[in-house]
């Protein structure tokens, strides 16, 4: 039988002490080797109810217009918490023009979506679902639909104390999504001091990520992200630019940036880059190496790399095997009856 850690976390690496709370015992997550506890806010607290409510409501497809698509079809648990593909595809068959970002460790990010324009995950949350090219259905539909149903009803009541509302489903969701953590990885086994965590290749790859390559000037601190936004010149030479950060601000200097991913687990996450360009991680140390594509914004951090092909090979190396955690986040769809209950 598995403990209530494992039953809370279904098989993630942290463990629950229970604080006395008004809608269910508050979780304090403890976090897996190599990074810090996951951020918490206020008037979210993480409780069996809200995150069993959110794993439920992460695999709900009638939050969606046409009843086909939830967030797990951009974020599927198997493809890395993404989708496979270089741009996600939502209701009606409609084709995004951006790759889906991992949900793996979002926790810790301080903007959300590639250009930043949400500052919360409970805010993210949202967004999808009412977006015409994802799930295209306003936040009043997905209340009624949900409110048709006695179980969403109850487990609604259980987690915040009220009926079914549009914000109790972005906590909800935010709630679940802060459980997909991924730590104690190859890396930060060896730098606790097992030195056999790492072959010798990925050790050359290590030294090279944290010097030569400048691969740690962006990708930095425990979640390997610097939490900012850069141009590297990703798309900038096409005719219609993805202008990226720039929609958002209205910075000029801000013209192709997008948001610095997190490099956990991300072997398991191509296509890479905003637009899902490159297939492997070996076309984007490629990329990097010839110093990106040139344009008035390109960040200061971009520049040849001159990088052998020994040396991009351990880099790779490093990053597929050192960023690998054996504790991945598999999570399955909850066994639970329809948003509309059957009469």
């Amino acid at each position: 039988m598995k403990s209530r850690s494992q039953r809370i976390g279904w098989g993630l690496l942290w463990t629950a002490s229970l604080v006395a709370g008004s809608t269910g015992s508050a979780q304090e997550p403890e976090a897996p080797l190599g990074l810090k506890p996951v951020p918490v806010p206020a008037d979210n607290p993480m409780t069996e109810a809200t995150i069993d409510l959110g794993r439920r409501l992460y695999f709900e497809k009638a939050l969606s217009s046409d009843r086909t698509i939830s967030c797990a079809s951009c974020h599927d648990p198997a493809r890395g918490w993404s989708n496979g593909e270089p741009f996600a595809t939502g209701v009606d068959g409609q084709v995004g023009g951006r790759n889906s970002p991992t949900v793996i460790n979002t926790a810790y990010q301080k903007f959300q979506f590639w250009d930043g324009r949400a500052g919360s995950l409970e805010e993210q949350a949202l967004g999808p679902i009412q977006n015409p090219i994802e799930m295209n259905l306003t936040l009043d539909e997905a209340v009624k639909r949900l409110s048709e149903s006695d179980d969403y009803r109850r487990r609604f009541r259980e987690a915040f104390g009220t009926e079914v509302t549009a914000e109790g489903i972005g906590k909800a969701i935010a709630a679940f999504e802060r459980t997909i953590v991924s730590g104690n990885a190859p890396y930060d086994r060896f730098k606790a001091g097992e030195t056999a965590a790492l072959s010798e290749a990925a050790q050359r790859g290590m030294k090279l990520f944290f010097g030569k390559a400048n691969c740690s000037a962006c990708h930095v601190g425990p979640n390997f992200t610097d939490n900012g936004f850069h141009n590297l010149g990703v798309g900038i030479d096409d005719p219609n630019p993805d202008l990226g950060r720039q929609v958002v601000t209205g910075q000029l200097g801000d013209r192709g940036s997008f948001k610095t991913p997190t490099l956990r687990e991300i072997a398991r996450t191509a296509p890479y880059m905003h637009d899902g360009r490159f297939a492997t991680l070996r076309d984007v140390v490629a990329y990097y190496n010839q110093g990106g594509t040139d344009n008035p914004q390109l960040d200061e951090e971009v520049f040849p790399l001159k990088l052998t092909d020994q040396e991009i090979d351990d880099l790779v190396r490093f990053l597929e095997e050192g960023l690998a955690s054996p504790d991945y986040p598999v999570v399955a769809p909850v066994e639970a009856p329809p948003a509309q209950d059957a009469p």
